[in-house]
């Protein structure tokens, strides 16, 4: 919190300032105003200040947020009302993504548990792997073997077990913090049976076991876009998202070994944000399929296991 609340007027004011939001109709423009107000950025699973203050709002509330707007009208306890008040506070102020602050995210219709010891969900493979990846894998069916590589949260493993219900999933990640995290997701979604998590620096604990499809959201962030990021990502582990100069370090990694971990028939899909043109720059050799999903293009590159 910031160090102002520490002052008894600042509460006095505070408390004069919110004694009149009554509804939840209320909290939601009053939280729109604070978090326009101290300039807040929206990178975490809402794309503008109007989507994070509901999310924001009925996620404290536990209203559903498909069905919303009954309840805009509603009135809120006393105890409801300091609560959001604390949270648009810390949203707004101090800049913890609304993610942390509820401990949920969202990709589709799948809910995750997050804190701050993983980065918040947000993948355009998530897309993809809830078409599994059509058109080009022709027969998703054979897929009896996934890798998420730099699981974090576990996300795009428990997806690729929905999307591919045959086959075994193997979410591997180096930090013990981010596999607490995803021991929890997986087990919300009770794929304990399917999802084996495994500590692991890129390939490095993998010994000789293959996949007929390896997927990676995998830290991309260059020393440039590091130094210049908002606040809200500094809550961020900066292990998932700083990969050296060029973004390309753990990229590199990957394309370098994926060949001797995939099958012959296999498939390799990576995450790289905004990085093509240095991909393409440092792999001139490499016949890169770039994948677009509805909300952009050319984030992914698909390569297939004989092109490695």
């Amino acid at each position: 919190m910031h160090e102002a609340e520490d002052d008894p007027m600042f509460e006095a004011h505070e408390h004069d300032e919110t004694e009149a939001l009554i509804t939840v109709r209320d909290w939601v423009r009053y939280a729109v105003t604070r978090l326009e107000s101290e300039e807040a950025f929206y990178g975490h699973g809402c794309e503008d200040v109007l989507d994070e203050a509901v999310w924001l709002v009925s996620g404290a509330l536990k209203l559903p947020r498909e069905r919303f707007e009954w309840f805009l009208d509603a009135s809120l306890t006393e105890s409801e009302r300091q609560r959001l008040a604390e949270l648009v506070e810390r949203r707004a102020v101090d800049k913890v993504p609304t993610a942390y602050l509820l401990n949920e995210a969202w990709l589709g219709p799948f809910r995750f548990y997050v804190d701050e010891r993983v980065i918040v969900p947000r993948s355009f493979l998530a897309e993809l792997l809830e078409e599994r990846f059509s058109p080009w894998l022709e027969q998703p069916e054979r897929i009896q073997r996934v890798l998420d590589l730099c699981t974090g949260s576990g996300c795009l493993a428990i997806m690729a077990a929905y999307a591919f219900p045959q086959a075994e999933i193997v979410a591997a990640d180096l930090s013990d913090e981010a596999l607490e995290v995803a021991r929890i997701n997986v087990e919300a979604y009770d794929l304990q049976d399917r999802v084996r998590l495994l500590r692991s620096d890129v390939f490095s604990a993998l010994g000789g076991e293959t996949f007929d499809l390896i997927v990676s959201n995998p830290p991309y962030v260059t020393a440039q876009v590091m130094a210049e990021l908002p606040q809200e990502y500094r809550h961020e582990p900066a292990l998932a998202l700083a990969a050296g100069e060029d973004g390309l370090d753990v990229v590199r990694r990957i394309l370098s070994e994926a060949k001797r971990h995939l099958t012959p028939q296999g498939w390799l899909a990576v995450e790289v944000g905004h990085n093509r043109a240095l991909v393409e720059a440092a792999f001139p050799e490499l016949p890169f399929t770039w994948l677009a999903t509805e909300t952009a293009e050319d984030k992914v590159f698909l390569l297939p296991a004989s092109a490695l």
